[in-house]
C-alpha cells in the first residue's frame, strides 16, 4: 500500500492508547470495537488479497485481549504472502497468542526457524516469545538460556559470562 495509508495505519496504533484510557473510564468492550473498527476501515481500502489486512486485522484482535480471533487472521496474513518486517512481526505475535491460546507448542515451530533469520531489531522479541512458550512448555532452562543470551549483548559489563552461562543451560558439563 502506499506511504498515505500506512501512515495512517501508524496514527491509529498511536492513538490505541486513548481507547486504553478511554476503556478505564467506561465499557472496555465498547472501546475495543471502537479501536478495531477504525483498522477495519483502514483495511476495507486495501486491494482483495492483500496480505496487510488481516495482519492489522489480526493484531487490533491481539492487542484488545482476544488471542483466538487473532490466530486464523495472522494465518491468513501469512498464507497470502506477509513477508519481510512484518511478516515476521506476524510470526512473533501469532506465537505469543498461540501460548495464550494453550498452543505453545506450534509457537515454538514457528519462532524455532526465525533464530536462523537475517538479523534485525526483532532478534530480541524473537528470544523473549520464544521462551515465553517454551516455559509453558515446561522448557524453562531452553527459555532462560535464550533469554540471557538476548541480554548479554545490551550489559554494560559481563556479556562473555551472561553469554556463557546461557550457553551452559543447554550444554551442562561443558
Amino acid at each position: 500500500m502506499n506511504q498515505d495509508w500506512e501512515d495512517r495505519v501508524a496514527d491509529a496504533w498511536a492513538s490505541f492508547d486513548n481507547y486504553a484510557r478511554t476503556a478505564s473510564t467506561s465499557s472496555s468492550a465498547a472501546a475495543a470495537a471502537d479501536f478495531r473498527a477504525v483498522i477495519d476501515t483502514l483495511v476495507a481500502e486495501l486491494p482483495d488479497g492483500s496480505p496487510l489486512g488481516p495482519f492489522e486485522q489480526a493484531c487490533a484482535w491481539d492487542s484488545t485481549g482476544h488471542s483466538d480471533k487473532a490466530v486464523p487472521l495472522y494465518r491468513e496474513a501469512l498464507a497470502r504472502g506477509l513477508t519481510g518486517y512484518k511478516g515476521r512481526r506476524a510470526k512473533i505475535q501469532m506465537s505469543s497468542s498461540l501460548r495464550n491460546i494453550g498452543q505453545a507448542e506450534e509457537g515454538v515451530k514457528l519462532l524455532t526457524p526465525e533464530l536462523d533469520a537475517p538479523s534485525d531489531e526483532l532478534d530480541d522479541a524473537v528470544r523473549a516469545t520464544l521462551a515465553l512458550c517454551l516455559s509453558s512448555l515446561g522448557r524453562d532452562r531452553e527459555g532462560l538460556s535464550l533469554v540471557l543470551g538476548a541480554l548479554a549483548p545490551h550489559l554494560p559489563r559481563y556479556q562473555r559470562s551472561m553469554a556463557n552461562y546461557a550457553r551452559e543451560l543447554l550444554e551442562p558439563g561443558d
